[in-house]
């Protein structure tokens, strides 16, 4: 017998949360799981490690942010063979960002395909994406220039993803081939949302305050994700 999502959904939280406890030395306070589509999403709070309080205290939430990257990459690594196994799907990749001074963050999985039954999916989505999808692109331009695709998911009443393919400028791409991509990828980070958050009108498109919104990008795809976390 099958198991349901939802018990699926609670299993692969608590594993998660373990996986982050052995390999940062303590884990979340909280871990949820959504799931439609393609896509798994954790949204993740209580998320510190002592140094990294007494890093962000001193004002280093760069040298946080690269030295988390390299545990992030343990981490995925022994997560997707668990996760291929259980939603009997291949992960196409994995996205990941922080919030360090609210102290949450998102993992986002994205699969080959599809990890959820039509029956799951048949739910309405009760935000038009369109105006998401215009207000992204909006913002993009603002930074850098418009995605050449941008498209826009319900995962569920509390989380909505975008994904951008294309939005690297030659600059960036340069900046990388160069080996500076730890460094683009803080600066993009900050930068962009810094605009996400001052002059996005998610708040009126969704027709509720946005708790928290994540970025993150796959450099060598061209490929970014937005994943918004609403209250």
């Amino acid at each position: 017998m099958s198991v349901p999502i939802q018990q699926k959904l609670m299993d692969i939280s608590s594993l998660t949360s373990k996986l982050l406890r052995k390999n940062f030395g303590r884990g979340p306070e909280s871990c949820y799981a959504y799931a439609n589509e393609r896509f798994l999403v954790f949204y993740i709070r209580g998320f510190l490690s002592p140094l990294e309080s007494i890093l962000l205290e001193n004002g280093n939430p760069d040298n946080i942010e690269i030295s988390r990257n390299i545990v992030m990459k343990t981490v995925l690594n022994q997560l997707r063979g668990i996760i291929e196994l259980e939603f009997g799907q291949d992960v196409e990749c994995f996205y990941h960002d922080w919030n360090y001074p609210q102290n949450t963050g998102m993992i986002t999985i994205q699969f080959e395909g599809d990890i959820t039954q039509p029956a799951d999916r048949n739910q309405s989505t009760p935000v038009d994406l369109r105006p998401l999808i215009d207000e992204v692109d909006r913002i993009s331009i603002l930074v850098q220039k418009k995605p050449e695709k941008t498209e826009a998911y319900f995962i569920s009443t509390k989380a909505y993803l975008v994904k951008r393919d294309g939005i690297l400028v030659q600059i960036e791409k340069a900046l990388i081939e160069k080996g500076y991509e730890k460094t683009l990828m803080v600066t993009k980070d900050e930068l962009e949302k810094s605009y996400l958050h001052r002059d996005g009108r998610f708040e009126e498109i969704f027709h509720n305050p946005v708790a928290d919104i994540f970025v993150d990008w796959d450099f060598s795809e061209d490929r970014s994700i937005i994943c918004f976390i609403l209250k």
